[in-house]
């Protein structure tokens, strides 16, 4: 069974759930169903290291009776296992707590018509194909530079997956999606010292893919510039983040802002709804119908139809990331968010990642984050980083062993700039981003 013959079954089985659940007396019930497969070929060193096959599925049921909530789950799609998760599900709202916020989405706000997003682009590759790909990638790699001395592997991977949802209100939905990925990690050597780094590229559509030559060379290129690194003095310096960290500045955005965060007075960002956040040149939209993309989705976890919106307009913080549950005890309305963001987009300022390169006499360029040092409660910010001190838009010398620190407020504010360089591979695609003055501590 592949993925397309499997929708019609997954969105029979959550149909099949709602209407028990419903029979056995649910006010109120949702179903969603999951179907999952993929290979994932990794070589090293020019042998064949792994080979991993997946295969999975599984139905989960909510139910909801007298504002009480339950929840249960089955990998088995026979009636006898349904009706079996069904019932438990309705035992489990017996014992749970009244909660008046709990329920389905609204009615009204189900995505009864939604558009074909082209997320599904299947590859036919099997285990000899995928090694093929993975050698071809490593190899690149480790002929780039005799320096090139060792690897920790290239790993091809491809994956296809399907999802339904139902629910009582007379919603339901299916649509298929891929992903596909190259990557690979070398590691560089002079004189015995190590430095080690990646690349990888992913996307929906494998002929949207870098080529493995392509991947297995950045990797490279990477690791042999982290060659010579040393310590920064403890200085107050620029720092850029390059396209792919970027995307966590306002992934660390979006957890300062989603629902529960906001109900349980649990962020930095508490009520900022309206206020200046960023300065006026940052603008960030969501597009979540955008064909193709990684974040794309025609509807939410709740059947809520998604819809583009700006979240951020020159600078100002527009609204929160909601789900129906945590809108309601906002008093606010759901923004079509339950299991997260969609395509975020955060418009460029410059024309070039080189322009904000050259914006001062000394920048420090990250290439590496390292930790877990961001509390989105306090707004502290400290991470442990590598990467190169540039000097007049030319880099200088690789940096290791310093940690940037601040505060993400602050650092919110200070961002100066957003390059065009935008990394898609994510539910958030951004450009470079430059920000003024950090502390950056080292020797």
């Amino acid at each position: 069974m592949d993925v397309r013959e499997a929708q019609d079954g997954l969105l029979d089985a959550a149909r099949t759930a709602v209407a028990l659940a419903k029979e056995l007396g649910a006010e109120q019930a949702e179903a969603g169903a999951s179907f999952e497969e993929g290979l994932s070929v990794t070589v090293r060193l020019g042998e064949l290291e792994s080979v991993e096959r997946q295969r999975d599925r599984g139905l989960a049921i909510t139910v909801y009776r007298a504002q009480c909530k339950g929840s249960a789950s089955t990998a088995d799609f026979a009636p006898a296992a349904v009706d079996a998760a069904v019932r438990k599900a309705l035992s489990i709202a017996s014992f749970t707590a009244a909660d008046p916020y709990a329920g389905l989405a609204d009615a009204d706000l189900m995505a009864h018509d939604y558009p074909d997003l082209d997320l599904f682009r299947p590859w036919q590759l099997d285990v000899a194909g995928a090694e093929t790909l993975a050698l071809e990638a490593e190899n690149a790699a480790r002929g780039l530079d005799p320096q090139i001395r060792n690897s920790e592997g290239a790993t091809v991977s491809t994956s296809s997956a399907a999802q339904a949802y139902a629910n009582s209100h007379g919603f339901a939905g299916a649509y298929a999606s891929t992903s596909h990925s190259i990557s690979c990690s070398v590691v560089a050597d002079r004189e015995g010292i190590l430095e080690r780094d990646y690349w990888f590229t992913l996307a929906r559509d494998h002929a949207a893919l870098e080529t493995p030559e392509e991947v297995g060379r950045e990797a490279a290129r990477r690791a042999l510039r982290r060659l010579g690194a040393r310590q920064l003095a403890t200085c107050r310096i620029p720092v850029l983040y390059p396209a792919y960290l970027a995307r966590g500045l306002f992934g660390h955005l979006v957890a300062a802002i989603r629902g529960t965060s906001q109900y349980r007075k649990a962020t930095c960002l508490l009520g900022a709804s309206g206020q200046q956040i960023f300065p006026a040149h940052v603008t960030v939209d969501e597009e979540p119908l955008l064909a193709g993309a990684i974040g794309s989705a025609p509807y939410d976890s709740e059947g809520v139809r998604t819809r583009p919106r700006q979240l951020i307009a020159a600078g100002v913080l527009q609204g929160y990331v909601l789900s129906s549950y945590s809108a309601r005890r906002l008093g606010l309305a759901t923004t079509g968010n339950a299991g997260g963001v969609h395509n975020l987009i955060v418009k460029p300022t410059v024309n070039s990642e080189q322009e904000l390169l050259e914006a001062y006499p000394r920048v420090f360029l990250v290439s590496e984050l390292l930790g877990q040092g961001v509390n989105t409660v306090t707004g502290d910010y400290s991470r442990g980083a590598a990467g190169f001190l540039v000097e007049r838009g030319e880099i200088s010398h690789a940096v290791h062993e310093v940690t940037i620190a601040g505060n993400l407020l602050e650092l919110f504010k200070r961002i100066e700039g957003i390059g065009p360089d935008v990394d898609r591979r994510g539910s958030i695609h951004s450009g470079s981003v430059l920000v003024g003055e950090l502390t950056v501590a080292g020797a």
